[in-house]
C-alpha cells in the first residue's frame, strides 16, 4: 500500500510522475484549482478588511471526496503543484480543503518532469510560500473587482453581456491608441538614387546608394530636389575614394522566455499565443518517447528568467563540443540585465536533455509538437554557443562631390547561426565586386534609377508585437499574456485577419467608454505600477490587503459616479428610415456582438432583423451614391459604396464631403488633418472650422 502521496495540477502529469517514483508513491491530480470565490457574488468583504470568501467549484466535490481519501491513507503528503504563484496558490487550497493541518505536508517543485528533478524535490521538500500565495490572491481579487463591478456598466451602457477585465482593458487600450496613431498618419513624401556602376571585366554591375555631399546623409524630400542632383550628375566621373574593411560580431541569442516564444512561434510557425502555450504545456507535461516511456522534453513554459541551471549549461557544452566542435562551444554566454520583475528562481524554456535532439523524437511527436520543440531545441543550443563573425566592406565613390556608397558583409564564422536564424534574421551578404574593388578601380557609369516612396504608418499590432508591447511596459506577466489575447479576440472587441489585430466597432465602444468612467484602470504606467506592487507582495514586503485596500475605494467611487451618470441618460432605440420588409414598421439601431444591426420593434411578434450600414453623408467618388460603414467578415471597420458590390470604392480611413482643391479627388479624415486619399497628389488641409472637424465624430 502507498505510503505517500503526491497531488500534482494536471491529470496529464500523473503518467509522467507515477513512472519516476516507487510503488511507495501514489499519484493524484487536482484538475486545477479547487476553490474559488462564488461565482455569484464579489466574493470578499469590503467592511472586513477584504476577507475572501471560497467555496468548492463546482464539479471538483468527487476529486476532493477522492483526494480525502488518499490522504487518510498517506503517512505523508507531497503538494506538487506548479512552480510559481498560480501553483502556490492551488497547494494552499488543497492543504485548506483536505484538513491537512494535521498531516505531515511538503510542497516541491520541480522545473522539469524528469526523473531526477522529480527525485530531487523529494529531497528538498519546504513549506508553503505565503507570500507568493498573497500575490496570486490579491491579483485575482484585483481581476474580480474590476470584472464584477465594471462588466454591469458596460452591460447597461452597450445591451449586451460584455465584459471588462484588469489587464484585458489595458491591452485593448494599446491596440485602440495605435489603430488611432494610423488613422492620424500622414504619409511624407522621399526618395531613394541608387547607381549601377560597370566594372570593367564584370558581367554584373555594382549597386551604390545614393549618401549626399556632406558626412550627414542627405533626405531627398521632393522630385525637384532630386531632378536638381540629377542634373549635377549629368557626366559626373564616379570615382572609389575610401575602403574600409572591418568585422562585425553578432551574438547568440537569449534561451526563450514565455513571451519571446510566443513571439517567435508567431513569426515563424505563425502560432497563435493560445495554440503556442498549449503545445508547450503538452511538451512540458510529458510525451510518449520510444526507448523511454513518457517524459517532460522541456522546462516550465511559464517564466521571465533566461538562467539555465549549472547542469543544463555543463551537458550543452559537452553536446556542442563532440557535435559541431570546440570552437563552437561558448565559454561565456550572454546574459540578460537583471530586471525588477524576473522572477529568477524560474529558468529559462529549455529542452529537459539536450541530446534529444528534434529529428531523434520526430516520430514521437506531432507535426506542430515537432515543430514548436526543434524551436525551443534550437534556440537554446544556439544561446550556449559562440558568436558568429562577419568581415565587413564599406566602400565610398564620389561623384563631381556627390557621395555614393557600398556597403556588403561576408559571413566568416558561422557561430550559433550553424542551428539557429531569427525570422528577421539579417543575410549574409557576399559581394565579390566590393571584395575585388580598390581605389584604382575604373567605374563607369551604368544608370541612375531614382525611386519616390512614402513613410508608412506604424504596423497594427500582431500577437507577437502586443506580447513585446505588454512585456516592455510592465503589463502582465507571463501566465496572462495568452488569456488576455484570446479574451479580447473571444469578445469580439478585436479582430484577427492575416497576422494582424484590429478593433472593432465594438472594442471601440468599450474602450471610449473605458477611458471616460475609468481612466486609471486603462492607464498603463497605473496597471504597470500595480504589477510592482503585486512583485512586492511576493517578495513579503507588502502586505497584499493594503494593495487590495488602496485599490478598492477608488474603483468603488468610479464605478458609482458612472452608475449616477449612466442613470441620468436614457439609451433608447435610434430610429431609422428603414422599414421592416415583414411588417412594414420603422426598424431600430440596436447594438450586438458584433455592432449595430436593425430589428423591428414589433419584437418578439416580429423578429425581423437587417444588417445596419450608416450613412456618413457623403457621396461615393465613383458611382455617386451614398458612402457608408462597413465591417469586413471578422467585424474590422471600413468606408464602402452603399452599392457593394456592383460599386468596388471602399477606404479604411473617414471620407470627409470637402474636394481636394489640386485634384478633386476624395479627401480622408486623418486626426486633426484632411488628406488626399491619392498618395501622389499628396495634399494635406488642417482642419480648423468647426463644420469640419464635426465629421471626425
Amino acid at each position: 500500500m502507498a505510503k505517500y502521496l503526491v497531488i500534482v495540477e494536471s491529470p496529464a502529469k500523473v503518467k509522467t510522475i507515477k513512472k519516476f517514483l516507487g510503488a511507495n508513491y501514489e499519484v493524484l491530480a487536482s484538475n486545477g484549482h479547487v476553490r474559488d470565490m462564488p461565482k455569484s457574488q464579489l466574493g470578499f468583504d469590503a467592511e472586513n478588511d477584504y476577507e475572501p470568501k471560497y467555496i468548492t467549484i463546482r464539479g471538483k466535490g468527487d476529486i476532493l471526496a477522492k483526494l480525502r481519501r488518499e490522504v487518510k491513507k498517506a503517512d505523508k503528503v507531497y503538494l506538487a503543484t506548479d512552480p510559481d504563484r498560480e501553483g502556490e496558490a492551488i497547494s494552499w487550497h488543497l492543504y485548506i480543503a483536505l484538513k491537512l493541518e494535521d498531516k505531515k505536508v511538503y510542497r516541491i517543485t520541480f522545473n522539469e518532469i524528469t526523473k531526477n528533478a522529480v527525485k530531487e524535490s523529494l529531497k528538498n521538500p519546504r513549506e508553503i510560500d505565503m507570500s507568493l500565495v498573497d500575490a496570486q490572491q490579491a491579483r485575482r481579487m484585483l481581476d474580480r473587482m474590476v470584472g464584477y463591478r465594471i462588466s454591469p456598466l458596460l452591460w447597461a451602457k452597450i445591451k449586451r453581456g460584455l465584459s471588462a477585465g484588469r489587464v484585458q482593458s489595458v491591452a485593448l487600450r494599446i491596440i485602440c491608441d495605435r489603430e488611432d496613431e494610423i488613422n492620424a498618419f500622414i504619409p511624407e513624401e522621399y526618395w531613394t538614387l541608387e547607381a549601377a556602376l560597370k566594372i570593367k571585366g564584370e558581367k554584373k554591375s555594382l549597386i551604390a546608394k545614393y549618401h549626399g555631399t556632406g558626412e550627414k546623409k542627405t533626405e531627398i524630400s521632393s522630385k525637384e530636389e532630386m531632378d536638381k542632383i540629377l542634373k549635377e550628375l549629368e557626366g559626373a566621373h564616379f570615382a572609389v575614394t575610401d575602403i574600409k574593411k572591418g568585422e562585425r560580431v553578432k551574438k547568440a541569442p537569449l534561451p526563450f522566455t514565455t513571451s519571446t516564444l510566443q513571439q517567435e512561434a508567431s513569426k515563424t510557425l505563425n502560432f497563435s499565443t493560445q495554440k503556442t502555450m498549449r503545445l508547450a504545456q503538452q511538451l512540458y507535461e510529458g510525451v510518449e518517447l520510444k526507448g523511454q516511456g513518457t517524459v517532460g522534453i522541456i522546462t516550465y513554459l511559464r517564466t521571465d528568467s533566461t538562467r539555465v541551471s549549472d547542469e543544463a549549461a555543463i551537458a550543452s557544452k559537452e553536446y556542442i563540443a563532440k557535435n559541431y566542435g570546440a570552437q563552437y562551444a561558448a565559454e561565456t554566454v550572454t546574459e540578460k540585465k537583471k530586471d525588477q520583475k524576473i522572477q529568477d528562481a524560474h529558468e529559462a524554456i529549455r529542452p529537459t536533455d539536450i541530446n534529444n535532439t528534434p529529428a531523434d523524437l520526430k516520430e514521437s511527436l506531432s507535426r506542430d509538437q515537432f515543430r514548436l520543440y526543434q524551436l525551443i531545441w534550437k534556440r537554446f543550443t544556439a544561446s550556449r554557443m559562440t558568436p558568429a563573425k562577419f568581415e565587413t566592406t564599406s566602400v565610398k565613390i564620389d561623384a563631381q562631390g556627390h557621395q555614393f556608397t557600398v556597403s556588403a558583409s561576408k559571413l566568416e564564422f558561422d557561430g550559433f547561426m550553424s542551428v539557429y536564424k531569427e525570422v528577421d534574421e539579417e543575410k549574409a551578404i557576399s559581394n565579390t565586386l566590393v571584395k575585388d574593388i580598390t581605389k584604382q578601380t575604373i567605374l563607369s557609369l551604368e544608370s541612375l534609377d531614382p525611386k519616390q516612396h512614402f513613410t508608412q504608418p506604424p504596423p497594427h499590432y500582431t500577437e507577437a508585437s502586443l506580447v513585446r508591447a505588454l512585456e516592455e511596459l510592465g503589463i502582465g506577466r507571463p501566465s496572462t499574456y495568452a488569456p488576455t489575447i484570446t479574451t479580447i479576440i473571444a469578445r469580439r472587441y478585436v479582430v484577427k485577419e492575416d497576422k494582424n489585430l484590429y478593433i472593432s466597432e465594438l472594442g471601440e465602444v468599450v474602450n471610449n467608454m473605458m477611458k471616460d468612467a475609468f481612466p486609471s484602470i486603462v492607464d498603463v504606467n497605473f496597471t504597470a505600477n500595480l504589477e510592482a506592487l503585486l512583485d512586492k507582495v511576493e517578495d513579503g514586503a507588502i502586505a497584499w490587503k493594503t494593495v487590495v485596500g488602496n485599490f478598492y475605494p477608488d474603483l468603488d467611487e468610479a464605478v458609482k459616479k458612472a452608475e449616477k451618470e449612466l442613470d441620468e441618460v436614457e439609451i433608447a432605440d435610434e430610429v431609422s428610415d428603414e422599414l421592416c420588409d415583414v411588417c412594414g414598421r420603422n426598424m431600430v439601431i440596436k447594438y450586438g456582438p458584433h455592432g449595430k444591426f436593425l430589428a423591428c420593434p414589433g419584437f418578439p411578434e416580429c423578429k425581423n432583423t437587417k444588417p445596419y450600414f450608416e450613412k456618413i453623408g457623403v457621396s461615393c467618388p465613383k458611382c455617386g451614391k451614398e458612402v457608408v460603414i462597413r465591417k469586413t467578415k471578422k467585424g474590422r471597420r471600413y468606408y464602402g459604396c452603399e452599392a457593394i458590390p456592383e460599386c468596388d470604392f471602399m477606404v479604411w480611413q473617414k471620407p470627409s464631403k470637402e474636394k481636394c482643391e489640386q485634384c478633386g479627388g476624395i479627401m480622408l479624415i486623418k486626426g486633426n488633418k484632411l488628406v488626399c486619399a491619392d498618395e501622389q497628389c499628396g495634399f494635406v488641409k488642417k482642419i480648423e472650422d468647426i463644420g469640419s472637424a464635426v465629421q471626425i465624430e
